[in-house]
């Protein structure tokens, strides 16, 4: 016959499975129903606003990157264009209140990119850095860097374009360590090394 304390153990080892059991099927069941939801999520929004403004980042013409001073030279004759790699990230959108990329009209973040020429290291290509607004109501979506002028500081250029949460946000960070570190990657493939 089996003892009460055996019988014990095995009644509240019993209720431990039943419960691993039960959170991993609410799990499962929360993982289908968000990944049959049309509806996008921040995260995914965000994510596809950081495509965007990337993937538009680096097919601009280089010449249309100059700014802060930097003068890219775009390849002529037989010589590849250079590539432009980006990094990005995102401060915010307008509207705040959309749930799909088609919505977005207006993407306040920050830019970092570098000219991959052949061989050319990181450290020693051409960058173009700073915050930026993509106005994605054209298309090609528009592109505007903040620059500093004879007249207005940098902060102040940054306040005017700026709504005041994303420019608190701008005068703060930058690009977080797993984008820099994809943007190397990426450009040390463009370059060649």
């Amino acid at each position: 016959m089996v003892s009460p304390e055996r019988s014990a153990r095995w009644y509240r080892n019993r209720f431990a499975w039943v419960a691993v059991i039960l959170l991993a099927t609410s799990v499962s069941v929360v993982v289908l129903v968000n990944s049959a939801d049309p509806e996008l999520t921040p995260a995914d929004l965000r994510g596809q606003i950081m495509t965007r403004m990337r993937a538009t980042l680096e097919q601009a013409d280089p010449e249309q990157h100059n700014h802060a001073g930097h003068i890219v030279q775009a390849a002529n004759g037989d010589e590849p264009s250079p590539a432009v790699i980006c990094g990005v990230h995102v401060y915010g959108h307008e509207p705040t209140d959309v749930d799909t990329l088609a919505d977005v009209r207006t993407v306040y973040g920050f830019h970092l990119c570098g000219v991959a020429g052949p061989d050319r290291p990181w450290d020693v290509a051409p960058k173009l850095a700073g915050p930026v607004i993509m106005d994605l109501s054209t298309e090609p979506p528009g592109i505007q860097v903040v620059e500093a002028t004879a007249e207005i500081m940098f902060v102040d250029r940054l306040r005017q374009m700026f709504p005041p949460k994303y420019a608190e946000l701008a005068m703060k960070e930058a690009l977080a360590e797993p984008e820099m570190a994809d943007l190397r990657r990426r450009y040390d493939a463009a370059a060649g090394l």
